[in-house]
């Protein structure tokens, strides 16, 4: 069964801002359940160096990487946007099973169906070793709270 997800194209500036804030809430929830819902059936997926196609091998995708990546937390920005695309930058912090602390930035370019599911993701990711007091995302896990700077407000 195939159900919409709004916001649909063609995205306006605030509706494109709506779906990246809906991506990163969910992403931050490190629910793999919740997280593939968000995409087609055969969702096609580049992450770094992974190739994987569907809501089967995304969904086992997240789990092993939210396996390893510990007290993670994201901030998405939207990039720019068409129709039907939307381009974002991110950044997020985690640490491994070392403690060594990460912060992650990359891109992504999303494109989607006329229902607003994500039917591909291509996604270039760089992590840096940060020490602790380098830290910029100190919430509770879940989602970013209300008034947390952005990336930009933290010159991310």
């Amino acid at each position: 069964m195939h159900i919409a997800r709004p916001p649909v194209p063609p995205f306006t500036e605030h509706s494109a801002n709506r779906k990246v804030c809906m991506a990163e809430d969910a992403w931050n929830t490190r629910d793999p359940d919740r997280v593939v819902l968000a995409y087609t059936e055969d969702s096609r997926w580049r992450n770094r160096d992974r190739f994987m196609q569907g809501r089967t091998a995304i969904h086992a995708f997240l789990r092993e990487k939210w396996s390893r990546e510990h007290d993670y937390r994201l901030i998405k920005e939207l990039w720019a946007f068409t129709a039907d695309r939307i381009a974002v930058r991110f950044a997020y912090e985690w640490h491994d099973d070392a403690g060594q602390w990460w912060r992650s930035h990359g891109n992504e370019n999303w494109e989607f169906d006329a229902d607003g599911l994500m039917a591909r993701r291509i996604a270039s990711i760089n992590d840096v070793a940060i020490d602790p007091s380098q830290r910029l995302f100190h919430w509770a896990s879940g989602l970013r709270p209300e008034g947390h700077p952005s990336l930009s407000a933290l010159g991310l």
